[in-house]
């Protein structure tokens, strides 16, 4: 038995993975959004949460566990029910949030990167839309022949996860640092933290509506 992932499984892997990670979805909408409206470290610090949200969806497909919720209708259901009112809770949150005109975009409160971190991961391991990509997606790259699927799993998610973290991370950066130079203007500041709050809405109900 093969301990590691070959290069034949890594190399495909990565690049399918960076094409759909990089390919418009709700995830990276979010991480788009929130970090024009609050800036690089926030933006950063939430998209290293919905990453680090891919290692429970790693965990479930590993022990099969992801297959018991799709097979579950009742299961699967109530997932998308929570995942669906978690967004958009996060969505009031951000408009009733808002900068007002007057108000100083910096004056975030400095735990808020963590805050924003928990949240990510949070919204991210909630989704059982995550989970059935998850199953459908790790399982072709695994080749029997290497022995333990499971564990072939586990190194897929892991792999999965560090290239979102780093392409998330540079979205969010990249995000934050137009949002910073847009919300020199604190109407435009009020507008921004507004969108990203009607995005999150917006996905939170396509979620409940199953979508």
């Amino acid at each position: 038995m093969d301990v590691f992932l070959s290069s034949s499984q890594l190399l495909p892997f990565v690049a399918a993975s960076v094409l759909l990670t990089l390919a418009p979805g709700p995830d990276n909408l979010l991480v788009l959004a929130l970090g024009m409206a609050r800036g690089r470290r926030q933006g950063v610090a939430f998209g290293l949460g919905c990453a680090a949200g891919c290692l429970n969806h790693t965990a479930l497909a590993a022990l099969g566990v992801g297959a018991l919720i799709v097979a579950s209708e009742l299961a699967f259901s109530a997932l998308r029910v929570v995942g669906g009112l978690y967004l958009i809770w996060l969505g009031v949150q951000a408009i009733r949030h808002a900068a007002s005109a007057d108000a100083q975009r910096l004056s975030i409160p400095a735990d808020s990167c963590a805050r924003l971190f928990r949240r990510g991961l949070l919204a991210n391991a909630i989704n059982p839309k995550v989970v059935l990509f998850f199953l459908a997606f790790l399982p072709q790259f695994v080749q029997a022949e290497r022995g333990e699927a499971a564990w072939q799993i586990v190194q897929l998610g892991v792999v999965f996860t560090l290239q979102v973290a780093v392409v998330f991370g540079l979205i969010g950066a990249f995000a934050g640092a137009l949002g910073e130079r847009l919300a020199r203007r604190p109407a435009v500041a009020m507008w921004l933290d507004r969108l990203a709050g009607g995005l999150f809405l917006l996905l939170g109900l396509r979620l409940l509506s199953g979508r």
